[in-house]
């Protein structure tokens, strides 16, 4: 396949998860990857494992909470290929806590990772896709951003934000040539999923009209497309690989 053989991409959080399947797909697609990952031995591997399948990619790790180390991602990606024409922000963590035991620097620190993170990609991506008139963002949002979740009260509220985000720049950008969509999908069978606790993924497994969690390469094919020129038209849309969770 080589519908996105135009692209540079630039994918956080892709040392593992849904992120690496988000990467190695682009790659298989013809992008061009920058893996970016907080660990940057993950990174490395995933950057790796492309150009052992024959893409091309590059590490760039960093902390997408911290406005230098986004810098130094683009900054890397630019050297490559001359710019980023396909920001994928996916970089995120989850932590199951009941809402009474959250703390300020928990909440503080899922809003960095998630939701400003989202926000520093998108401000350092969006000149120069502005200035050429074209580029793509994807940003991996939740479903339970959509529909709040029991015990996962800080992690829903910056999904949803970053759900709100994307609709405001779809509306803003869109006439000058930037197409920003997000991605919410449901649960997925992950290390982070699988970190959460085993009676809230029975539960959540019985509350599924599939009857079953997703799989990374699912969210993976919903990037691909949203990448894509078969994906023209579609802005602000967010798009639910979600085992049925969410129908809108």
């Amino acid at each position: 396949m080589s519908r996105l053989s135009g692209h540079a991409a630039l994918v956080t959080g892709a040392g593992g998860g849904i992120g690496r399947a988000i990467a190695l797909r682009l790659a298989a697609e013809g992008a061009r990857v920058a893996v970016n990952d907080l660990r940057a031995e993950a990174a490395q591997s995933v950057a790796g494992e492309i150009a052992a399948a024959g893409g091309s990619a590059i590490a760039a790790p960093g902390d997408v909470s911290r406005e230098a180390d986004i810098d130094a991602m683009f900054a890397a990606a630019e050297a490559a290929w001359g710019r980023v024409t396909l920001l994928v922000n996916n970089a995120g963590f989850l932590q199951q806590r009941p809402f009474t035991d959250i703390t300020p620097a928990d909440w503080d620190r899922m809003i960095a990772v998630h939701l400003r993170g989202c926000f520093l990609g998108c401000r350092r991506a969006v000149p120069s896709m502005l200035a050429a008139g074209s580029g793509v963002i994807v940003n991996i949002a939740s479903q339970l951003g959509q529909i709040g979740a029991v015990e996962l009260a800080h992690y829903a509220a910056a999904k949803a934000g970053i759900i709100g985000l994307t609709k405001s720049l779809a509306r803003e950008l869109s006439k000058r040539g930037v197409r920003v969509n997000a991605v919410a999908p449901g649960p997925i069978n992950t290390e982070l999923v699988l970190g959460l606790s085993e009676a809230w993924r029975a539960a959540k497994a019985a509350e599924l009209p599939l009857g079953r969690f997703g799989e990374p390469e699912d969210v993976a094919a919903t990037v691909a497309f949203l990448a894509s020129e078969d994906a023209r038209i579609y802005v602000g849309q967010t798009l639910g690989p979600n085992s049925g969770d969410v129908m809108l």
